[in-house]
């Protein structure tokens, strides 16, 4: 995960939930600029938690950004590299934004919200209303900025309007087994029967939410945007109906933190913005294939995505498993045979599989699933085996772990 940064915490954004992640012992770092909870208890127990019960993400750091006017699909059409103008309302698309050269300069959730004219959030008040479609975008919260001044330098050709409520709103995700069926009493709507990659308005109690079937966990669940003033009543209740369900001590719910949430994101092989996900790296390389429309449009970056489809020589994206304790990390050098053939972009000890895994950019040569490589942990040769990609799979955990106990 994105390397804390040495900021004064006075410099740093809060969200409206800062306060109770203080109050409950949350460990407090620099990430991307916001001040955010890297854990409140251990990584293993967050992880398990989310797991096999129900984890509480504070995600408000993620930038949220609210389109409207008569040219909006184009203009989003023109950026993205997913189709939306054939989105139809509700609907949720993971996409990517490239430069020129085909490089990510983010990779975003694109939300084409339910009622046209409505608002991207519950409480926007300064966005009017229009009679014109609206979309919503997630962002990662170290590139909002890049991606806003982006935007402005795209919108000239296209009359749309663009609004960021980031700090306006919370936004929180509900993941696990056992979330759908914790949240769904608490919300004004079936949200057993919304779709994967759907989402819609709704109401939280009294308070106006906007919920949508999404995450970065492996697991179900779902993610909430309120107004930010709502966003600490609307936490504290989830917590609190997770007590009231709980059958022994504790709830089913804990607040987790940004640690196992980088675990639980990379046993699921998510790629992650400055890691997997660089200005130099492709989504096609990336294994991103599936966020790509290609075929009858034109976008920025499209010509120079063409060109990578039909290159067969660039590095992969790939997983890699390893025996023992030793942790490979962003950076460490992949070897094939003793030589150089690509580099870890993330590391962890996974507590899902009890060894460590990472996933890392190598050679075509050296990428197939049971290749033997090796990754050099500070001077010393640790062998490593290419396995497939996601490592977890809900569902398919024990085909999995029986897989983990063939390789290495």
């Amino acid at each position: 995960m994105t390397v804390p940064q040495k900021t004064k915490p006075s410099d740093l954004a809060r969200t409206a939930l800062h306060d109770w992640h203080v109050a409950h012992g949350g460990r407090m770092v620099d990430f991307g600029g916001w001040s955010m909870p890297m854990q409140y208890s251990t990584i293993l127990q967050e992880h398990q938690t989310t797991r096999t019960a129900v984890g509480l993400f504070d995600v408000s750091h993620m930038g949220r950004l609210h389109f409207h006017g008569p040219d909006v699909g184009r203009f989003l059409d023109s950026l993205l590299t997913r189709r939306v103008v054939d989105m139809h309302a509700g609907q949720i698309r993971y996409s990517l934004i490239c430069n020129q050269q085909g490089g990510i300069l983010d990779d975003v959730l694109v939300y084409r919200l339910e009622t046209p004219g409505s608002q991207a959030t519950p409480h926007s008040s300064s966005t009017p209303r229009s009679p014109d479609p609206s979309f919503q975008m997630v962002v990662n919260a170290s590139n909002r900025t890049k991606i806003l001044d982006w935007l402005t330098r795209q919108k000239a050709d296209y009359d749309v309007q663009f609004h960021d409520v980031t700090h306006a709103t919370t936004m929180i995700a509900v993941q696990g087994p056992l979330a759908i069926s914790l949240v769904d009493p608490l919300l004004d709507c079936d949200l057993p029967a919304l779709r994967y990659y759907r989402g819609k308005r709704t109401r939280f109690a009294q308070w106006s939410c906007y919920v949508s079937r999404t995450g970065y966990t492996g697991e179900d669940g779902c993610e909430l945007i309120v107004a930010a003033t709502d966003g600490p009543p609307v936490w504290e209740s989830i917590l609190r109906h997770g007590a009231e369900r709980a059958t022994g001590k504790g709830g089913i719910a804990a607040p987790i933190g940004l640690a196992a949430r980088d675990t639980l994101r990379l046993e699921a092989a998510m790629p992650l913005y400055g890691h997997e996900l660089t200005e130099q790296t492709n989504p096609i390389q990336a294994g991103l294939g599936f966020a790509l429309n290609l075929q009858n449009r034109q976008f920025v970056g499209h010509e120079a995505l063409m060109n990578f489809q039909a290159e067969n020589h660039q590095p992969l994206r790939i997983g890699l498993q390893l025996d023992g304790k030793r942790v490979p990390r962003e950076g460490y050098t992949i070897l094939h045979a003793g030589q150089p053939v690509g580099e870890v972009t993330s590391g962890t000890y996974s507590p899902t599989f009890e060894r460590p895994i990472a996933m890392g950019y190598v050679k075509q040569s050296a990428g197939a699933p049971g290749t033997t490589l090796q990754i050099d942990i500070r001077g010393k040769l640790h062998r490593a085996v290419v396995v497939p990609l996601p490592f977890y799979q809900r569902g398919l955990l024990s085909a999995r772990k029986s897989l983990g106990n063939r390789h290495p």
